[in-house]
């Protein structure tokens, strides 16, 4: 299972192509065989999962039921922006141009290692998502999501 961590920026080149981070292609399963399925997430920016990876979480979707109408909307918009990717010979990922725009990512991506995924940032998205996020209410949702209450 792949632990990713970490922050990374990159810039993006002229064809929609990012280098993906060595410190992070580390932990990609070689049966992925650097293959990824790359979707919007649930903030402003972008998942992406290896292969390996991306195959558990259709397994959990293959559990939520098609025929309640939560069931359904969460399938049609967590998959309809869902697109297979793979990295060129050079470590290269190309961003798809419809979730790039979505997520606001122009020139430059950041690469937030999030366990057994990733999400990709607009470094101007992230900034104002980090703004927005006090010390005081870090400090709580820390307490709030681990602490033993």
């Amino acid at each position: 299972m792949a632990h990713f961590k970490g922050e990374y920026e990159h810039a993006i080149d002229g064809k929609g192509r990012v280098s993906f981070p060595a410190k992070l292609r580390k932990y990609v399963n070689p049966q992925s065989q650097d293959r990824f399925t790359i979707l919007r997430g649930l903030e402003r920016c972008l998942l992406l999962y290896p292969e390996d990876q991306w195959k558990q979480v259709e397994q959990s979707l293959s559990e939520i039921n098609f025929f309640q109408k939560k069931g359904r909307k969460v399938l049609r918009n967590f998959l309809r922006s869902a697109e297979d990717v793979t990295l060129d010979g050079h470590h290269r990922l190309a961003l798809p141009p419809k979730l790039k725009s979505w997520a606001g990512i122009d020139n430059r991506v950041v690469f937030i290692g999030m366990g057994e995924r990733i999400e990709l940032w607009s470094p101007e998205v992230l900034a104002e998502e980090d703004e927005a996020l006090e010390d005081e209410d870090y400090n709580e949702l820390f307490e709030q999501v681990l602490g033993d209450e």
